[in-house]
């Protein structure tokens, strides 16, 4: 009985380490160089920080089963442009007997923001919401969903 314990403290002990890994990833981003001109249109950047053991599906994963990455930015009295979604990497995986399409590593996804001449604050803020599944080289976590406010200045 006692080693029974002790294999399922091990076996529980491992599960925590395995979620705490899937949600690893981090979000950030950044509007222009940090200040945006009234008037015109700034580039802005989501980030998406994959740890080394793990990937996530890309936009377009090729597998009916697999949950796309989404990123969603939405922002007041400014206007949001289209995300674009880089291309992803197509690898095979044991859990597949496909290939996949899937993001590792750091992966940017670029938008614009287009401020009106007419905008009254001294800065600007959107939200960026990033949906993705997280993968190990064997199985893949539910989905998780991590939110990002990017700010810049107006000048």
């Amino acid at each position: 009985m006692k080693k029974f314990a002790i294999l399922l403290l091990v076996f529980l002990f491992a599960s925590v380490i395995s979620v705490a890994d899937a949600n690893s990833q981090t979000v950030s981003g950044s509007i222009g160089n940090g200040t945006v001109k009234r008037g015109t249109t700034a580039r802005g950047t989501v980030v998406l920080e994959i740890p080394k053991e793990l990937h996530v599906n890309s936009n377009r994963p090729k597998s009916e089963y697999a949950i796309p990455t989404t990123v969603k930015v939405v922002g007041n009295g400014v206007q949001v442009g289209k995300v674009t979604f880089p291309r992803g990497t197509d690898r095979k995986f044991q859990f597949s007997e496909n290939l996949l399409n899937v993001y590792e590593g750091t992966v940017f996804f670029p938008f614009t923001v287009a401020v009106p001449k007419n905008y009254r604050g001294d800065s600007i803020s959107v939200k960026a919401t990033v949906r993705y599944q997280a993968c190990t080289e064997e199985v893949c976590y539910p989905p998780r969903s991590k939110d990002v406010t990017l700010t810049a200045r107006i000048r």
